[in-house]
């Protein structure tokens, strides 16, 4: 991601929401990316505590609670954070304005996702809103097609990134022709950032899964990263034929992108079997042995575990924390 960024000239914004550890965000930062994305306020005050930033959090910031945690946040952070509302704009600039604080915001376009967002055609009515209240600062749009990342054939995914394309361009211009700035353009993930490359208006991505990727987005083509996320499990039980019982369950191993695959071995097929327990079929695997097992969605598989094993070349060499790692709110 560090070649495509200096190859293209787009700026890399990477999402702690898939790692959760201010370690690998140091060494994004290390590696020039201009700050991390978090898609909560728990994510961004993890990271704040640690040093790491400038600080971009993805979610809508509503109601009272959460807005005197953000004020508090940038009281210590340099954060920016995305806007799909004009009154929750206007509760953010009261509560900025009340703390002598000034914040960043990027206006949320709704480009295809159908989940946060205004529609294009509304961006230069939000824009002015925000450029007139005193506690915020109007920096750009940020338009995220999550829904087109895991879209597996490269030709179909370009296709329809093209008409997302379109929707992020109508609501710049819509911007621009009310004589705002649209400094930031803030798109794109793992999966569609090498198209959102080639349009000049873009100025950043906010990939997120490229450090680890997963066995769905191993499916996906034309992305040159590889998988580097497992998780370890033992066999406990062989007492049902070729199916042996492993101590990996859901609480494990996220299946909502589908089932995890075992490393190194297409002959056994996992099956989940409950909170604590998955079954691995097409072997007779001995109790006591391991196995190494790729989910289908890092994010969410994360988020389920206190800690990294970092294994090179057959060594551990390190053990990394997830000091994020349930923070959602």
């Amino acid at each position: 991601m560090a070649a495509f960024s200096k190859r293209t000239g787009k700026k890399v914004r990477p999402h702690a929401k898939t790692h959760k550890s201010p370690v690998i965000a140091r060494m994004q930062l290390d590696r020039g990316a201009i700050g991390l994305c978090c898609a909560k306020l728990g994510e961004a005050e993890v990271l704040a505590d640690a040093g790491i930033g400038p600080l971009h959090i993805t979610t809508e910031i509503a109601g009272q609670p959460k807005i005197a945690r953000l004020v508090a946040l940038r009281r210590r952070a340099d954060v920016m954070v995305a806007v799909d509302d004009m009154e929750v704009a206007r509760a953010l600039s009261d509560a900025m304005r009340a703390a002598g604080l000034v914040l960043d915001v990027l206006v949320d376009v709704n480009v295809g996702q159908e989940r946060t967002g205004v529609a294009p055609e509304s961006a230069g009515e939000l824009a002015a809103c925000v450029a007139s209240l005193a506690g915020l600062r109007l920096k750009g749009i940020q338009a995220y097609e999550g829904h087109l990342q895991h879209v597996y054939k490269e030709a179909e995914r370009r296709a329809k990134w093209r008409d997302c394309a379109d929707r992020m361009l109508r609501a710049r211009e819509a911007i621009l022709q009310r004589q705002l700035p649209v400094e930031i353009v803030s798109t794109a993930g793992t999966g569609t950032c090498a198209f959102a490359a080639e349009l000049p208006e873009v100025t950043e991505v906010q990939a997120g899964s490229y450090p680890f990727m997963d066995c769905d987005y191993a499916k996906v083509e034309g992305l040159p990263y590889e998988t580097s996320l497992t998780v370890l499990a033992s066999v406990v039980s062989r007492q049902r034929g070729d199916t042996a019982v492993i101590d990996a369950g859901w609480k494990a191993l996220s299946t909502d992108s589908g089932l995890p695959v075992v490393k190194g071995r297409p002959d056994l097929q996992y099956a989940p079997k409950g909170d604590e327990h998955g079954g691995v079929k097409g072997a007779r695997l001995a109790p006591g042995e391991r196995i190494e097992l790729v989910p289908s969605h890092c994010d969410t598989t994360v988020n389920l575990h206190e800690q990294y094993v970092c294994v090179g070349r057959g060594t551990v060499e390190a053990v990394w924390p997830i000091i994020a790692r349930g923070r959602i709110q």
